[in-house]
């Protein structure tokens, strides 16, 4: 027992021991940890704010903290305090130790102090270790994409398809839609943002904004910042502040951006979009009523939304009306197509006139309808059509809209010959940045392309060489209804187009205007004596004209554009239409007039003279010509070429020589088409530069002086286009001999495109078209004695003459019209590639052609 008290007694004393010797030692120590505890609170409070920095900037990005950091933040934050205390009241401890430090005049207090400070130092070490976050917060759950309501679509499947595949193309990072107003570009961008929600993608954000006419940064951040969801209060920042805001959450997201409406370019990076490129993979799709806008927005894929096809069309607008409408009359179904039929498979018209329709139950209503419809009158159309449609009008500069409004003096759907048009702007006065035409049709260019790009006017095709266009229905509807705002001032139009009219319209409904059209009609006789003193443009072309009275143009002072053009029963001109002192533009083509009348001369302002295509014209009097002091667009070509002229005061009668002489003084001509017969007439026209430099199209007829034609005379024409030879019965081989003897030299007619060969009964090769490589349009007819287009024997001299070895013929072809060709064996000899060809032509009349020089594609 003693033993066991003794051992028990030693264990006491030496835990005691331990005891006051671990107190002492929180007191001895305090010298090195208080500066160790404010070390280690420094760099707490900077890990603290470091912290506190990325949950601020999560916050800013909508983005959720980690419930782990603000446990955290909220340790570290009493640690702090707590430490701040310890640090604060360390100098007074250090005031009560004595003896080297190692005693203090109060020891429980200080032994106490000195073990929180050591505690302190081990929390604050954990706590540190814990504060190495990856990450701070997390996505806010929330819908990548808020689904839109729409309409059910028509007709737009193959285009949300395009839409689709252009998403899906990696290097696809921009799509710009464009098209008309009302044709359902929104309704389309509206299929696409919603297909996000439907379709599987990796897509982490969509967003939608509408930019519209008016287009304000500062709007279109607060539209993309109600799709990402910022506060109201985010509203009040400044743009700059937004564009970083917007610019920080899509700059780490896989995004979608949508904007609707765009009318002119939009500065991605003022509002905090970032560009999408490969690299993120992110896209921006837009639409906007203009091409131009696509370009300018960088869009790798431009879409065109088209207007409905007639089916659909059709479709649409039942839906609209209702079939109980629809069958309440047997007449309805028929009138109703009818009135589809005039809104042009547009379909803002469509859902506007058939909602509109849907009550009307008798015939009578529809007729009505269909007859408003006509005269661009009916309410529905004024009150909601016509007002979208006209902010793309009123978005043009003054001289585009002119030259707008002017294309709706044109019948429904006509195709409208580019150069034309042009030319009626430039003598209207309508391109005043140029003097010459030929410097206008550069103005006049960028005029349509803008249309164009703008989808005010459509692509037409092309009619005899000449690429045309023509105005949707609809948009022409809107412009008459603009030209009827402005009966007011003095630019009133006066439009009957295709309206079967069979005499002129009552004077008093047309005495006030400035343009007037009548073209398409059955009008036969022009009366009276109008009197119209605004009156600037009139389209007479297309009717039936066998008469216009003597007193018609006394009082029409500043007519400026008269088009007569396919009067074919015309065959006089009246004596009056020497009143018509301003006359800029007369048009004669396809007329049956017979003679130009002397009283012409008193035309001194004129600049444009048509008398192509005028089978019956034989004679133009001595000097008149020659009046036309300012003539710069002089046409005369696919005229008939007869034998009895007459011979007495008619430049026309003998080789025409007499005409290019009258033509020789009139400086200002720049575009010349025109027919010569004979050699000497060649030589003589070929011999002044002005007509190398400005002649478009030859017409060569009745070549007999020789039996060889050298086409190499023509070489220095230097803006020919089009190249006729007919009824050279003597022609018998077109040779290709140099006529400079310069190494450097290449001969080759790049400038023409259409070629035509007809009647030259001893001709039995054309290989002289290798010269012509830019050729689209080739025809041949009637010549006898033709056995080979291309000949392969007569191909060295081509090289010979253009030092190319077999050059490759036909690369630009696009129609080959062949007839009456009875010997003809081969068009080559060889397979061509034929790039670019649409259409060949074999009429009657070519039995030993048994190849065409096409391969298996």
């Amino acid at each position: 027992n003693c033993c066991s008290v003794q051992c028990s007694f030693e264990n006491f004393l030496l835990r005691g021991w331990d005891f006051i010797v671990g107190h002492a030692n929180y007191v001895c120590k305090l010298k090195q940890t208080l500066p160790t505890l404010s070390a280690a609170l420094q760099e707490l409070r900077a890990l603290r704010n470091d912290v506190q920095r990325e949950v601020d900037v999560a916050d800013q990005r909508l983005l959720k903290p980690f419930e782990r950091v603000q446990l955290w933040l909220s340790t570290a934050d009493t640690m702090i305090t707590e430490a701040e205390n310890l640090v604060s009241n360390g100098p007074q401890q250090m005031n009560n130790l004595c003896l080297g430090g190692c005693f203090s005049e109060n020891c429980l207090s200080s032994y106490k102090f000195g073990k929180r400070v050591a505690e302190m130092l081990q929390e604050i070490s954990d706590h540190k270790s814990k504060g190495a976050f990856e990450k701070v917060a997390e996505d806010q759950p929330a819908a990548s994409v808020v689904v839109r309501p729409v309409e059910q679509p028509v007709a737009l499947e193959s285009t949300i398809q395009k839409v689709w595949s252009g998403i899906e193309d990696k290097d696809v990072g921009i799509i710009g839609l464009y098209g008309l107003g009302g044709v359902g570009k929104t309704t389309l961008l509206t299929q696409i943002n919603n297909k996000f929600s439907t379709t599987r993608n990796d897509f982490k954000v969509v967003v939608w904004a509408l930019v519209s006419k008016d287009y304000d940064v500062g709007k279109i951040q607060d539209r993309i910042g109600e799709s990402i969801g910022f506060l109201e209060t985010w509203k009040n920042k400044s743009v700059d502040q937004k564009a970083v805001d917007i610019y920080g959450i899509l700059s780490d997201k896989r995004f979608v951006v949508l904007l609707d409406d765009l009318w002119e370019r939009v500065d991605l990076k003022q509002v905090g979009i970032p560009k999408p490129s490969q690299e993120n993979g992110s896209k921006l799709i837009f639409t906007t009523r203009y091409l131009e806008v696509c370009g300018e927005m960088g869009a790798r894929k431009k879409i065109k939304v088209e207007c409905l096809e007639p089916e659909k069309a059709w479709e649409l607008f039942q839906d609209k009306v209702g079939d109980e409408t629809l069958n309440s009359h047997p007449d309805i179904p028929n009138l109703a197509k009818q009135v589809a039929e005039r809104c042009g498979g547009l379909p803002l018209a469509l859902i506007t006139i058939g909602r509109a329709m849907a009550c009307k139950t008798t015939p009578g209503e529809w007729k009505y309808a269909i007859e408003m419809l006509k005269r661009s009158a009916l309410p529905k159309m004024e009150e909601e059509v016509f007002p979208l449609l006209k902010f793309s009008y009123e978005n043009l500069p003054i001289t585009m809209k002119s030259c707008l409004l002017y294309c709706c003096m044109y019948p429904e759907d006509y195709c409208i010959p580019r150069k034309r048009l042009t030319e009626y702007w430039f003598c209207e006065g309508l391109l005043n940045e140029f003097d010459r035409i030929s410097e206008a049709q550069m103005q006049g260019d960028y005029i349509i392309s803008s249309l164009l790009s703008a989808c005010l006017l459509e692509r037409g095709g092309e009619i005899g060489g000449e690429d045309c266009v023509k105005m949707h229905d609809v948009i022409r509807d809107m412009a008459l209804w603009i030209t009827c705002e402005l009966e007011a001032s003095e630019n009133k139009f006066f439009v009957k187009t295709g309206v079967q009219l069979l005499e002129e319209p009552d004077v008093k409904a047309w005495e006030d205007a400035k343009r007037m059209s009548v073209m398409k009609n059955k009008i036969e006789v022009l009366r009276g004596t109008p009197n119209c003193p605004n009156l600037k443009t009139l389209f007479l072309r297309e009717n039936k004209l066998e008469v216009i009275s003597d007193g018609f143009f006394h009082f029409i002072p500043h007519l400026t554009v008269l088009n007569l053009s396919e009067n074919r029963t015309i065959r006089a001109l009246p004596k009056g239409i020497s009143q018509l002192i301003s006359l800029e533009c007369l048009d004669l083509s396809y007329t049956g007039i017979t003679e130009l009348p002397i009283e012409l001369k008193s035309l001194k302002k004129l600049k444009m003279l048509e008398l192509s295509y005028m089978y019956y014209l034989r004679k133009i009097p001595p000097h008149l010509i020659t009046s036309f002091s300012k003539l710069q667009i002089f046409r005369m070509n696919h005229c008939q070429i007869t034998e009895d002229y007459p011979e007495e005061d008619n430049v026309l009668n003998g080789n025409n020589e007499l005409l290019i002489e009258e033509l020789k003084s009139l400086q200002h001509l720049n575009i010349i088409r025109i027919w010569i017969k004979g050699m000497s007439a060649l030589e003589r026209f070929l011999s002044f530069h002005l007509f190398r430099s400005y002649t478009q199209a030859l017409q060569l007829s009745n070549f007999r002086e020789s039996n060889v034609f050298n086409v190499l005379c023509l070489e220095n024409m230097e803006h020919l286009e089009e190249l006729c030879f007919q009824y050279c019965e003597s022609t018998e081989e077109m040779k290709m001999e140099k006529l400079s003897t310069s190494i450097n030299y290449t001969p080759c007619f790049h400038t023409l495109n259409r070629v035509s060969i007809l009647r030259c009964n001893k001709l039995t090769d054309v290989t002289w078209l290798i010269l012509a490589p830019n050729l689209r349009f080739l025809s041949i007819y009637g010549c006898a004695k033709v056995e080979e287009i291309l000949s392969e024997e007569k191909l060295g001299e081509v090289t010979d003459v253009v030092g190319i070895p077999n050059p490759k013929p036909f690369m630009k072809l696009e129609t080959l019209d062949l007839g009456n060709l009875p010997e003809l064996k081969s068009i080559y000899w060889d397979t061509l590639p034929f790039p670019c060809l649409k259409t060949i032509c074999l009429w009657w009349g070519c039995p030993k052609l048994e190849k065409l020089p096409l391969n298996s594609h």
